[in-house]
């Protein structure tokens, strides 16, 4: 996955200091914008600033590659006297770049198709990080005697229910049944819609190993397997461990002493559903019925039942019973089950059940087949068409949960002509009323900004995406790209809301975490609760700032962000906010990746395209000499081959070499580059001791490019590079790729690269030699991906020259059927 990267940083700094100074900032997605996506950042002042033109450059050049004129202008922003939006979606050209309006200056702008790869998978790191019986990440285990069962108004009961396992809700130690089953579902509907963006390098437990499962459904029946405790009876559903006693202090979950009752850590209260109101203390929550809690249970067992076939048999015969189960429990008991407060006035609000309803009738009609569901879904789902927080600007803490309706997008996709028609069209209602919302800023974000307003951001994303996948009909694409560049970066404070992505970006490094706070372990993955109104943050209990605030010149009465580990409100991961963002960055990622790369490679350089076709790409480089170049290209062009040429700046620069350069670009042949200066990058004897340091190599590369760019050569068009003496490291690579730069190499095996040996040379070969060590590695494996290497001159010291072997190889190569492409076709 391509990064920010702190070289750039260091060579964009005299460029953003003017950024700061002016008072002027251009907010992007750090992460990264595919190829042929939307692609818009936005441009804020504070001062009245007139844009007229905005530009795209390229980071090692500071070459324009894109302009454009007019931007649209949004006008006054709260305290930002002036906001743009700068659309620069007509560029698709893979790269790395920087945005210039006025005198902001973007940081590096990654345009790429692989910038989502594995972004889903990493946000299971939370995931493993925050389960609760055997915890992966800490390699510890905790709560091991949860609990004895409380129906509400009772703590003397001492009826022990086993209920060990799922995971903590956030950074405290409660456990919701509301919130697990939609993080179960979340990750499950993921995997259905996009199970080819998911890997398997973690085994069920959470450690390291791949075990056959995708890494995604491990830590599904991870909660599925405690949901499960949680439901053992057709008429007893548990809902909630712990309550609010559960924030004495900040401390690991294995050092959990809290007493409940029943003694210093030796249990917790398990919560019965009921259908009353329940709280222990002086507080309590306004639950009617059973439904809502129903409900989402039985849509997680029936799509777990689903997709863990291939897996456990016997297992899915279970589910698929709790989910019938659990859907008739909810019919029987209409109403919400909300969770239960202690001491403190707060708790998970929900005032909607209809939505779960319909949505575990949904997903029994897929299992079953059997239409009495499909038409209990369409019911339900007629009672609620809109998710009500999407036609208001406020709502109470998680009023209506789950904040994407999946069953309407279920639904859109029977085959049921009125149905579908019915309950897309509720899709375009949601999207339709905050659409309207979203046009009163610069963002084009109109979610409200209550408490977990990123999952607000998610699920519009996702109901984007789900409507665009249902009707084809793409109204909203620029909505929904903006929802997801919100939430990497495109908003007032510049940073991403994702705990460590991008690696080198801005990104909550203080989020309210005990692990973070007194361990320094980080919350790798977790998406934070994001930003509320002032007037939210205003009004909570507990909340304060421990050090400067570094975003106070972007903070308004719209919306307040911290990174702080003190401001709970905006700052602390959520574990259901993490699961949902499974499904809309597995979809990027597929979006992006066309075809899946199975490219070989070595250090970070591709050595071989996909062996899986007939293919050979020839490669040339060229430092000091050329005496093979009118060979080379007489005889290319006789078997209409195009072919890659990687030369040095000194090359380029060599004026002697002017029109082979000219000729060589005119017939279409790649020209690439191969350093300025032919530096050695690591030593030959071990190959992880740089020689060099990240600003040399930067520097040296921009010099080879702007010695290209002198032919015309745009340093965009030519991404692959072939490293000095072919000799680099994961550093080099890594640093190359960074700057927007893949590095290439050739084939071991072939022994093409040793034709420049000289008879002195302990591995010198003869040119006949080199020609039959291709073909003998052809009979004895194949070429298929192979590249082969060859110098466009050598040393006069070496006699034998295997220029003219080059026609009959390739002769001998197309009998057998191979066909030879450039480095940039091979690769793409």
């Amino acid at each position: 996955m391509i990064k920010k990267t702190s070289i750039l940083i260091i060579i964009l700094t005299c460029l953003t200091l003017k950024l700061f100074s002016a008072e002027a900032w251009i907010r992007i997605n750090q992460l990264g914008y595919l190829p042929y996506s939307v692609k818009r950042a936005v441009f804020m002042a504070k001062e009245p600033v007139d844009i007229s033109s905005f530009a795209l450059h390229h980071a090692l050049t500071d070459e324009i590659v894109f302009q454009a004129e007019n931007p649209p202008a949004k006008g006054k922003f709260y305290t930002f006297c002036s906001t743009y939006v700068l659309d620069f979606s007509a560029y698709k050209v893979p790269g790395v770049y920087y945005l210039k309006a006025g005198n902001a200056v973007s940081p590096p702008v990654i345009i790429n198709k692989n910038v989502y790869d594995g972004t889903a998978d990493y946000a299971l790191n939370y995931m493993r990080q925050q389960r609760c019986g055997y915890n992966p990440s800490l390699d510890m285990t905790c709560h091991q005697h949860d609990g004895y069962e409380v129906s509400g108004d009772d703590t003397q009961k001492n009826k022990f229910v086993d209920v060990r396992g799922g995971w903590h809700d956030a950074s405290d130690y409660l456990q919701y049944g509301t919130t697990s089953s939609n993080a179960i579902f979340q990750m499950l509907f993921a995997y259905r819609q996009n199970p080819d963006a998911f890997g398997d390098q973690f085994d069920a437990a959470g450690k390291a190993g791949a075990n056959g499962i995708p890494d995604i459904l491990d830590e599904a029946k991870w909660g599925l397997d405690w949901l499960l405790r949680m439901y053992p009876e057709k008429e007893v559903l548990y809902h909630q461990i712990a309550d609010d006693r559960d924030h004495a202090s900040f401390r690991l979950p294995a050092e959990d002493k809290v007493d409940y009752g029943w003694g210093s850590g030796t249990g917790r209260p398990v919560y019965r559903a009921t259908g009353r109101p329940q709280g222990l203390f002086q507080n309590k929550n306004r639950s009617t019925g059973i439904a809502s809690i129903a409900g989402k249970y039985a849509a997680a067992f029936a799509l777990g039942s689903d997709l863990l076939k291939a897996y456990y048999s016997e297992y899915v015969t279970t589910l698929q019973q709790k989910a019938e189960e659990a859907y008739a429990y909810g019919v029987a008991n209409p109403g919400v089950c909300q969770t239960a407060p202690g001491k403190s006035p707060y708790f998970y609000e929900e005032d909607n059940w209809t939505d779960d309803m319909q949505l575990a009738a949904s997903m029994l009609y897929h299992t079953t087949n059997n239409n009495r569901y499909l038409q209990e879904a369409a019911r339900f789902g007629r009672m609620e068409p809109v998710t009500p927080w999407m036609c208001s600007d406020t709502a109470r803490h998680y009023q209506w949960y789950p904040f994407v309706n999946v069953g309407h997008y279920i639904l859109g996709k029977v085959d049921n002509s009125s149905i579908k028609k019915e309950f897309t069209g509720n899709m375009l209602l949601g999207l339709e009323s905050m659409y309207r919302r979203a046009q009163s800023n610069p963002f084009l974000v109109g979610v409200p900004f209550i408490w977990c307003s990123n999952n607000l951001v998610v699920a519009m994303a996702t109901q984007c995406r789900l409507y665009r996948e249902a009707t084809g009909d793409e109204r909203y694409l620029e909505m929904e790209s903006a929802l997801v560049d919100w939430l990497f970066g495109c908003n007032p404070w510049g940073t991403s809301m994702i705990v460590g992505l991008p690696a080198n970006g801005d990104y909550p490094a203080d989020p309210h975490s005990v692990l973070w706070h007194n361990h320094r372990i980080q919350t790798r993955g977790g998406l934070v609760d994001g930003p509320v109104y002032g007037s939210i943050f205003n009004s909570l209990l507990g909340v304060h700032l421990t050090k400067e605030d570094v975003y106070a010149p972007f903070q308004t009465d719209w919306a307040v962000y911290h990174d702080d580990y003190a401001d709970y409100s905006t700052n602390e991961p959520t574990m259901d906010g993490t699961a949902s963002l499974t499904y809309i960055l597995s979809a990027r990622q597929l979006e992006g990746a066309s075809t899946q790369d199975k490219h070989i490679y070595v250090k970070g350089g591709i050595i071989r395209t996909n062996p899986e076709k007939k293919n050979i790409t020839l490669i040339f480089s060229g430092h000091e000499y050329a005496d093979g170049y009118e060979t080379f290209l007489s005889t290319l062009t006789k078997h209409g081959i195009s072919a890659s040429f990687f030369f040095t700046g000194d090359f380029y620069r060599n004026t002697a070499y002017k029109s082979l350069i000219q000729n060589l670009k005119d017939k279409g042949h790649y020209l690439g580059a191969h350093s300025d200066q032919h530096l050695l990058y690591c030593a030959w004897e071990k190959r992880d001791s740089l020689l060099v340091d990240k600003t040399t190599v930067w520097q040296d590369l921009k010099a080879n490019y702007a010695e290209m760019s002198k032919f015309g050569i745009n340093p965009a068009d030519v991404p692959y590079y072939l490293p000095p003496f072919e000799w680099y490291n994961d550093s080099i690579s890594s640093w190359c790729q960074k700057a927007g730069i893949q590095i290439i190499n050739f084939t071991p095996g072939t022994y093409s690269n040793a034709d420049y040996t000289i008879p002195e040379m302990k591995n010198y070969l003869s040119s006949k030699d080199i020609y039959n060590r291709i073909l003998e590695k052809e009979k004895r494996e194949n070429l298929n991906g192979n590249i082969l290497l060859f110098h466009i001159g050598t040393s006069d010291k070496r006699k034998d020259k295997f220029y003219p072997y080059l026609d009959k190889l390739i002769k001998e190569l197309k009998k057998k059927n191979y066909t030879f492409t450039t480095i940039c076709q091979s690769i793409n």
